[in-house]
């Protein structure tokens, strides 16, 4: 079936699988922003997932759409995009996210729908489909936001340990359980207004490929809506094994560390965001939480874990390429 010819009950289809990706990135990206808050025992974990999801909901309300513009224009060009590349890449994104959860490793959800994305394209119109600023730029991210967040939060810790030299540890462990309320709500915020754009993304390019959105590509507010909105359920489900994974097993945190870290994961999620830089969380968050056991002491820090971690971040793109590329040719079979 030509794509100009789709019909709208398929393209609703679609459209809820997008939605669908949305839900799973928010289910596996849940422990981005409520491990740290949760390992310290500031909120219990059914209150963490709703604070997180809360904020994750309202992120469209403070960031522009710069994110959803790169993720659906600038990865592949937007004259290759039809209902099976976008079918297809969302298929080797959630492919991947899935085992990846099973397996209890934070990989990116974000560079698992840019690899479906890559290998779906390339399934259809060859290496041409890459738009190399676009993807450079993306990738060039896996080691610049762990890079960045962990440095900051380096930073947080020697400065903040600087300013509380005098306190008691028992004075310095209740103000940052308030504090860190704070941090996780930051944290989450900069998630949603990350992660969700590239979903509405996703879709956008959909609707234009087909016709929808007119002669201008632009992101509908529908469009916005139903992904926050998908994010944020996805969120309140809490993605239970990465959190232990997150919030313990790569470092021990005390709500100093913790407020150290999502600070500055934040800070670089709002920076990356507001650039139009679609980074990782996950990516951005690990390194933050790695810095801050490494300012203590490095072997605070389980680096034969962090390893694995690694290993699974530099797998994500390529992966999920690979199943994006299969999955491209099975839907050109139905589409």
């Amino acid at each position: 079936m030509d794509a100009a010819q789709l019909a709208l009950p398929a393209l609703a289809l679609i459209i809820l699988v997008a939605l669908a990706f949305d839900f799973i990135n928010g289910l596996h990206d849940a422990a981005n922003s409520i491990a740290t808050v949760v390992s310290t025992r500031v909120l219990p974990p059914k209150l963490a997932v709703v604070w997180a999801a809360f904020f994750n909901f309202i992120a469209f309300l403070f960031f522009g759409l710069h994110v959803a513009q790169t993720v659906g224009t600038g990865i592949i060009t937007p004259d290759v995009v039809d209902p099976a590349v976008i079918l297809a890449a969302l298929l080797g994104a959630i492919g991947w996210n899935l085992f990846t959860w099973w397996k209890g490793f934070p990989s990116s959800s974000s560079h698992a729908l840019v690899g479906g994305l890559a290998g779906a394209g390339i399934a259809k119109a060859g290496t041409g489909a890459i738009v190399a600023s676009g993807f450079q730029k993306t990738t060039a991210a896996i080691v610049l936001s762990p890079t960045i967040g962990l440095f900051l939060a380096m930073l947080m810790v020697l400065l903040l340990s600087w300013l509380v030299r005098r306190a008691t540890p028992f004075a310095v462990d209740r103000r940052f359980r308030h504090l860190q309320l704070l941090s996780a709500g930051l944290y989450s915020l900069g998630h949603g207004g990350n992660d969700a754009q590239k979903t509405m993304g996703i879709i956008a390019v959909l609707l234009y490929s087909q016709g929808h959105l007119g002669s201008e590509f632009h992101v509908p507010l529908w469009v916005v809506l139903s992904a926050q909105t998908a994010m944020g359920l996805g969120t309140l489900m809490g993605g239970w094994r990465i959190v232990r994974t997150m919030g313990s097993r790569i470092t021990d945190l005390r709500p100093f560390q913790g407020f150290c870290a999502e600070t500055a994961g934040a800070a670089c999620l709002f920076g990356a965001t507001w650039l139009g830089v679609p980074v990782s969380t996950t990516h951005t968050i690990t390194g933050a939480i790695v810095g801050v056991g490494s300012a203590r002491r490095a072997s605070a820090v389980r680096w034969s874990l962090a390893g694995r971690i690694v290993w699974a971040w530099v797998l994500t793109i390529p992966a999920a390429g690979a199943v994006g590329w299969a999955a491209y040719h099975a839907c050109r079979l139905v589409l």
